[in-house]
């Protein structure tokens, strides 16, 4: 990569507290691949002070930034425009600075769908279950609709925010079949209509102590389970939906294929998309390469 200059453009993510972030990986791998003069670094950003922030984008010329937890809806405020898919699912993952003019935009739910179309899974007429109520569950919700399933079931723990989710999507969409249920309701009925099942809520993450989103004793080599947790590689749902036949896969290759379509928005240039799985997968094994070298593909095949 060449030296930085005066012409060297700025990238980032913004989040707090941001302790532990692949992107950097992903975006410099990517930008010295295509040899484009820019920088990609972190930003800690209090929520007290993501209005400067903001403000300091426009002021300093960065170029673009993405904007992580817990910024993604509060920051709507700031900006001069969203894409309509961001204001569907109400929340902002990227924004792109032209010349001072701030628009934001949600990659998640382009990611999602690269990634499950990777998978040789095409969405539509499908029967979608999803796990969970908050921002990632809405930008699945949001990009399972627009590729044309046939239905959509909304699981939480609370009904009262699942009937709030409904009532969102139903806003930006209208007339549409989708069912809220609790997961302390009987799930054997949704399961026999569903064959989609993705688990958007943070239950199988590493420091996470419950085991499993929702019982498994339904699923069956007709469901494809897409559990939006990337480490542990392979969840306790991962792990149960495979010994019940089902094909499971984590939540990897969203990551990267939300981060090459901000890679797109903000350089205008193809993504990568090798190199910046290399970079994610040696980030997630704390940079060793060696051990990479022996598990290259794995986690996008668990």
């Amino acid at each position: 990569m060449n030296e930085i200059t005066g012409q060297t453009r700025v990238l980032g993510i913004i989040g707090y507290p941001l302790i532990y972030t692949l992107s950097p990986n992903m975006h410099n791998a990517a930008l010295k691949e295509v040899a484009l003069d820019y920088r990609y670094l972190p930003f800690v950003v209090a929520p007290e002070h993501l209005a400067s922030a903001i403000a300091g984008i426009r002021a300093l010329g960065i170029a673009g930034v993405n904007v992580t937890m817990p910024h993604k809806e509060t920051v709507i405020e700031f900006l001069d425009e969203i894409s309509p898919e961001a204001r569907m699912i109400g929340a902002v993952n990227t924004i792109h600075n032209v010349d001072g003019h701030l628009k934001g935009y949600n990659t998640d739910a382009t990611g999602f769908i690269r990634s499950l179309r990777e998978e040789l899974v095409d969405p539509e007429g499908r029967h979608a279950i999803i796990l969970g109520v908050g921002g990632a569950a809405r930008a699945v919700a949001v990009a399972l609709i627009n590729e044309g399933v046939a239905s959509i079931t909304l699981l939480g723990r609370t009904v009262e925010k699942v009937e709030a989710f409904k009532v969102h999507l139903l806003g930006s969409f209208g007339q549409f079949s989708i069912k809220t249920l609790s997961f302390d309701d009987d799930l054997a009925d949704i399961f026999e209509v569903g064959d989609l099942v993705v688990n958007a809520t943070p239950i199988g993450m590493k420091d996470s102590t419950d085991l499993l989103p929702v019982p498994l004793e339904h699923v069956d080599s007709r469901h494809f389970i897409y559990d939006l947790i990337y480490t542990p590689s392979e969840t306790t749902l991962i792990t149960a939906a495979k010994d019940k036949g089902a094909k499971a896969v984590n939540g990897l290759g969203m990551l990267l294929y939300q981060a090459a379509t901000a890679f797109e928005i903000w350089t205008g240039t193809p993504a990568p998309i090798a190199i910046m799985r290399d970079a994610l997968l040696i980030g997630l094994e704390g940079g060793d390469r060696s051990k990479h070298a022996q598990k290259k593909d794995k986690r996008f095949s668990s």
